[in-house]
C-alpha cells in the first residue's frame, strides 16, 4: 500500500471494532530460546477477520515482548492484507491500576450504616471524585474530602487501555471476512535455559555415566501450551539497549524424571547448534523446568593431580614458598563418538558424583564447561586432594647481571617435596610457568616442554610415602 494511502486509512484504522483473539485460537506455537534470555515465539491462531479495517487484540503475549521485533502474518488470505498499528499494552488491570486510572473521574463509593432502630445495616451510596492515589487515597465528596476509602469503590467501566494480560493490539487491514490463520513472530526476554550435566565416577574412577539435562526458566509473564521446543547454543551478537522490563517474575517449581531419554535432535545453524526436544512441551509461567539433552554410559575419564607454580619464584630471592601447598584434582574425557559421545555439548556446569562403600552416591566436585564441540576433551577441576600436600622452597638463587641483549639474568634452584597418604601412589604434574627465555640447567626428574613459557614435571609418590623434586633454572629476559 502506498504510504499516502495508508496515512488517509489510519484514522478510520484506529476508531474500527476490536476483533479478540486468546489461547483458545491457537493452532500451532514454537518457541526457540538462546542462552542470552532472548527467545522467539511464533504463535499461530485461527481468527475471524471482518472484511477492511479492525483493531485486533492479540492476547497472552509474553509480558516481556520486544514489540519492535513483532511480525503478523496472515498465512490463509495475504492479499489486501496490511498493518498500520501495533501497540503493546502491558498495563494489567489490578484493583491500583484501576483506581489510578480513574484519578480526576467521577466513581461511586458505597459503604454500610447502621439501621436508626439497631437492628441490621443498610447500603449508602455516595459519588465521589478520585483526586489522588499517591501514598494514599484522596477523594472529594459533595460536602467534603477523605483521605481514605469509607468503603468499596464501584467503577462504571474498565478504561480500555488496561488488560487482564499483556495484549498486542494491531490495527490492520483485511482482504476477506472470513475465518484466517495468522502468525505472530517476535522476540522476548525472560526465556532462559541452561544445560545441567550429572556424572557418576565409577568406583575405579576410569570411566563416568554422564547425563546431559536443560534447566528452562520462564519468567516471560506468559504460558506456552505445547510448543514445539527448540534451543540454539552459541554466543549470538545481540545490540545491547537500555529499555524497561515490562513486567519482573519469579521464578518456581521444578520438574525432573531419573527415567532414561533419548537425547534431541541435533543440528548445525549458521555459527551454533540447534537442539530440538522430539516432543510438544509446556512452559508454565512462572516456572523451572527439566528435560532430557543427553545420557552416555561408561565414558573413559582419566584423573589428574596437578600442582600449579609461579612465574615470580624465578626473579628474586624467597625461600619458603609455601608448606602443605594444595594439589588440585581434574578429571578429563573426551567428547568424541569413540568415547560414547561425540555430540556438541553446550555450556554448562557437570556435577560429579561417586558412591561410597555403602553404594550412596556422594557429591565430589562440580565445574563449569564452556560451548565443547565434537571431538573436544573436556577438563573439570573437582577440587584440591586432602591425602596429597606439597612443600616448596627455594634453595639458591643468584643474579648474573646483563648478559648480551638481556637486561636480567637470574639463576634459581628450587626443592618441592610431595607426600601421599593415600594407601597408593599417585602421579602429580608439577606446571611451572617460566618467564623469558628459560632453560633447565638441572632436575632430578625428567620434564617437557609444555608451551613457550612453562615446563611441566611428572612424579610418582609412592603410597603413604614422599617424593622430591630438585631442579635448577636460569632465565633471561
Amino acid at each position: 500500500m502506498r504510504p499516502a494511502l495508508l496515512l488517509a486509512t489510519l484514522p478510520a484504522l484506529l476508531a474500527a471494532q476490536e476483533t479478540t483473539t486468546t489461547l483458545r485460537d491457537q493452532k500451532a506455537l514454537a518457541v526457540t530460546i538462546y542462552n542470552d534470555n532472548l527467545a522467539l515465539v511464533k504463535d499461530s491462531r485461527e481468527v475471524r477477520l471482518p472484511k477492511g479495517e479492525t483493531r485486533l487484540a492479540f492476547q497472552e503475549v509474553s509480558a516481556q515482548i520486544r514489540p519492535e521485533t513483532a511480525l503478523l502474518r496472515n498465512l490463509t488470505a495475504p492479499k489486501d492484507f496490511w498493518v498500520a498499528e501495533q501497540n503493546f499494552d502491558f498495563d494489567l488491570l489490578t484493583p491500583q491500576k484501576l483506581l489510578e486510572k480513574y484519578v480526576g473521574e467521577k466513581v461511586t463509593v458505597v459503604r454500610s450504616v447502621p439501621n436508626a432502630d439497631g437492628a441490621g445495616s443498610k447500603e449508602v451510596r455516595e459519588e465521589a471524585t478520585v483526586l489522588a492515589t499517591n501514598n494514599g487515597t484522596v477523594l472529594q465528596f459533595t460536602d467534603r474530602i477523605e483521605t481514605s476509602v469509607p468503603g468499596r469503590i464501584v467503577y462504571p467501566k474498565v478504561p480500555g487501555n488496561l488488560r487482564a494480560r499483556p495484549t498486542l493490539v494491531i490495527s490492520l487491514n483485511s482482504g476477506v471476512d472470513k475465518l484466517q490463520q495468522l502468525e505472530l513472530s517476535y522476540l522476548t526476554g525472560g526465556l532462559s535455559w541452561r544445560a545441567d550435566y550429572v556424572a557418576n565416577l565409577s568406583p575405579d574412577e576410569k570411566t563416568l555415566d554422564l547425563s546431559g539435562w536443560v534447566t528452562l526458566t520462564n519468567q516471560s509473564g506468559a504460558a506456552y501450551p505445547n510448543a514445539t521446543l527448540q534451543l540454539v547454543a552459541g554466543d549470538v551478537n545481540r545490540v545491547r539497549e537500555r529499555r524497561p522490563e515490562a513486567m519482573a517474575m519469579m521464578a518456581a517449581g521444578m520438574a525432573r524424571s531419573d527415567k532414561a531419554a533419548p537425547k534431541m535432535a541435533e543440528e548445525s545453524l549458521f555459527e551454533y547448534h540447534l537442539y530440538t526436544l522430539d516432543r510438544p512441551t509446556t512452559l508454565a509461567a512462572n516456572q523451572t523446568k527439566q528435560v532430557a539433552l543427553l545420557s552416555a554410559g561408561t565414558v573413559p575419564v582419566r584423573k589428574e593431580y596437578l600442582l600449579q607454580g609461579q612465574n615470580y619464584y624465578y626473579s628474586g630471592s624467597y625461600g619458603d614458598l609455601g608448606e602443605k601447598q594444595k594439589v588440585g584434582v581434574f578429571v578429563e574425557f573426551d567428547n568424541k563418538e569413540s568415547s560414547r559421545l561425540g555430540m556438541p555439548l553446550p555450556k554448562g556446569i557437570i556435577r560429579v558424583y561417586k558412591r561410597d562403600s555403602e553404594g550412596r552416591a556422594q557429591f565430589v566436585g562440580e565445574d563449569n564447561v564452556d560451548h565443547t564441540p565434537k571431538n573436544e576433551t573436556v577438563r573439570l577441576k573437582l577440587g584440591d586432594a586432602f591425602d596429597v600436600t606439597a612443600k616448596r622452597k627455594q634453595t639458591d638463587y643468584k643474579s648474573l647481571g646483563r648478559q648480551g641483549k638481556f637486561g636480567f639474568v637470574h639463576e634459581s634452584a628450587f626443592e618441592v617435596e610431595l607426600k601421599n597418604a593415600k594407601k597408593e601412589p599417585v602421579t602429580v604434574n608439577l606446571l611451572e610457568p617460566m618467564p623469558g627465555d628459560w632453560e633447565v640447567l638441572q632436575s632430578s626428574h625428567p620434564y617437557t616442554k609444555e608451551a613457550a613459557g612453562t615446563a611441566r614435571f611428572k612424579v610418582t609418590v609412592p603410597a603413604e610415602g614422599s617424593a622430591t623434586l630438585t631442579y635448577r633454572v636460569r632465565v633471561k629476559w
